[in-house]
């Protein structure tokens, strides 16, 4: 089996960020998301992975490398020249894909207890096509699978105004090579795009074995900062505490608390779960909880929680900072006297001053 991850999107959502940076790198735990995906991919044994990438594939490149750092892992990186459509990846995948069974993994897509099970089912019954489903509050907004009492597909429906279930269709499909033909079948939607939910329904239209997966554990789509955020709280609840760091008499943690290599808490309180990044000087300052602070930031004379400070970033008197994003090399700091509740949202290379 091979792997396309798809990394190619604008992520419009995501803005400021996106404008700056490739919305699957968005730093979930101080770790980009495309690495969770990556690590979730080489979990169920598949070493060749193609990296589909838009017009941000330096950055993605950078950081990714050629996979050597994450072991037996060989990337592939495919050009996308615009955004055609989930369908159309696999046609400009085509010579890497071959005839192999693959899993196609949206690189924005946060699923932290692994895909391991539904992989296994797949690999049992080998159909077509097996869609990864999960139970959603409101399934208007996606794609929703109508299953039959085994778990095929009897069809799929687009953001339905009345969805007949609460299953909706998220960012993980494995296939066989029948996807091809499929996919040589479908027209443009009218958005000019070449769409998989299409595809998997004219296979379930030509009476192609299409079954679907149930995904139990939780699942992100980190489409937009409170997304990031959320997702942020979730896994630093399963932190284990690391102290490599160095941390003054002075300094007060409570519960999970990483304290990367080089950075120093002086005369603070960092109240877990929280990540302090490489580097990074806290001082005089309450951090925490649910907090993630990247690499060689500065913050001080501050109060953060719930929040996220990306690499570069620094706070200064400011109490009160919650649910905010903070972007790489930023600069937030107070003009006159501070107030005690703000939230911010700023981009890479800001400065913001918040005045009394």
């Amino acid at each position: 089996m091979k792997a396309l991850v798809l990394a190619g999107g604008s992520g419009t959502r995501l803005r400021p960020f996106s404008y700056s940076m490739p919305k699957q790198l968005i730093p979930i735990v101080n770790t980009p998301v495309l690495e969770y995906v990556l690590r979730n991919i080489l979990d169920l044994g598949v070493t060749e992975i193609g990296v589909v990438v838009g017009d941000r594939a330096h950055e993605i490149r950078q950081v990714l490398g050629d996979g050597s750092r994450f072991g037996a892992c060989r990337l592939t990186y495919l050009q996308q020249e615009a955004p055609l459509g989930l369908a159309h990846t696999v046609t400009i995948a085509r010579d890497f894909l071959g005839d192999d069974d693959f899993v196609m993994y949206l690189g924005d897509n946060m699923l932290p207890e692994g895909i391991t099970g539904i992989a296994e089912e797949f690999a049992a019954h080998r159909p077509a096509a097996h869609v990864v489903v999960h139970k959603v509050p409101d399934p208007r907004a996606f794609g929703v699978a109508e299953l039959g009492p085994g778990g095929e597909v009897l069809g799929l429906v687009e953001k339905p105004r009345q969805p007949s279930g609460d299953l909706a269709l998220i960012g993980v499909y494995f296939f066989t090579a029948a996807i091809h033909e499929a996919v040589r079948a479908i027209q443009p939607s009218s958005r000019g795009e070449l769409e998989i939910t299409d595809a998997i329904q004219w296979l379930v239209s030509s009476g192609a074995d299409v079954r679907a997966g149930q995904y139990e554990g939780y699942w992100k789509d980190t489409g937009d900062v409170e997304d990031v955020l959320e997702c942020n709280r979730h896994i630093l609840e399963s932190l284990r505490p690391a102290m490599e760091g160095d941390v003054d008499e002075a300094s007060v943690l409570t519960g999970p608390v990483v304290v990367e290599a080089g950075a120093h808490i002086v005369r603070s309180r960092i109240e877990g779960p929280v990540v302090i990044g490489a580097g990074t000087v806290v001082e005089d300052s309450h951090i925490g909880p649910h907090t993630s602070i990247g690499r060689d930031c500065a913050v001080t004379a501050s109060r953060l929680e719930y929040s996220i400070a990306l690499d570069g970033a620094s706070v200064t008197g400011v109490q009160g900072l919650r649910s905010s994003v903070i972007g790489r090399s930023a600069r937030v700091g107070t003009v006159g006297q501070s107030t005690d509740r703000y939230r911010l949202v700023v981009g890479d290379h800001t400065r913001v001053e918040v005045a009394a």
